[in-house]
């Protein structure tokens, strides 16, 4: 089947692509975005493998679902699009930054300036209908995000994968820790934030450290 996605990814990933599961799967978002709204826009869908190809990923950040409010899903996880305002979730996340870098609060809350440098920013499930979260989920999304996680697990090395709350951490079970980094903690979401499962986690200053040991550039986070 042919999937408009970055070529490298195509590459990696087509033989996913074939599987029954995956032709059952965009059927059924083709029906979703044709009798409801949909989030993303169709031409967002994969737009994490969009912004950082196959071959530049160093960082993978998984979440869950895409955000089902109007405007807000961009394709990638966590991030909004210019002009939205920023989340619960994507606040905390900037606050660690900012406690953990010293970095100043950013103006917006678009994370494509970290795809281009590598990040991977990765839903579990890539499609949701408007203000009805989990909606898409179980219909073979995650499957394939598990196959993305595989690929990049098996082919590539120092990886640093962060697993915010327990349902990254199960995603990211196979990961071969012996050749990749781990880093897990609490979800940055208010309820497991202000339990003090997410501030303090440093994982921004310590991908970076990580990075540097293995020859690689940080990110500019």
């Amino acid at each position: 089947m042919n999937v408009n996605i970055e070529p490298s990814w195509n590459q990696q990933l087509k033989e996913e692509f074939d599987k029954p599961y995956f032709a059952s799967l965009v059927g059924f978002v083709k029906t979703e975005y044709k009798n409801n709204t949909c989030y993303p826009k169709g031409s967002d869908i994969f737009s994490a493998f969009d912004h950082c190809s196959f071959d530049d990923v160093k960082v993978v950040v998984i979440g869950q679902d895409p955000y089902h409010g109007v405007g807000q899903a961009n394709g990638l996880c966590f991030s909004v699009s210019d002009g939205i305002d920023m989340p619960p979730s994507l606040i905390n996340i900037f606050k660690e930054i900012e406690t953990d870098l010293k970095l100043p609060f950013p103006s917006n809350g678009n994370l494509e300036r970290w795809a281009k440098q590598g990040v991977l920013l990765l839903n579990a499930t890539l499609t949701v209908r408007a203000h009805q979260a989990g909606s898409h989920q179980n219909k073979g999304w995650e499957q394939f995000t598990d196959a993305v996680i595989q690929t990049i697990s098996d082919t590539k090395k120092n990886v640093v994968f962060l697993l915010w709350g327990g349902y990254a951490k199960k995603k990211g079970a196979k990961i071969d820790r012996s050749k990749h980094h781990v880093l897990t903690s609490g979800h940055p979401s208010p309820l497991s934030a202000n339990r003090g499962y997410w501030f303090g986690n440093k994982h921004f200053s310590k991908t970076n450290s990580y990075l540097l040991e293995t020859n690689q550039t940080e990110i500019n986070w």
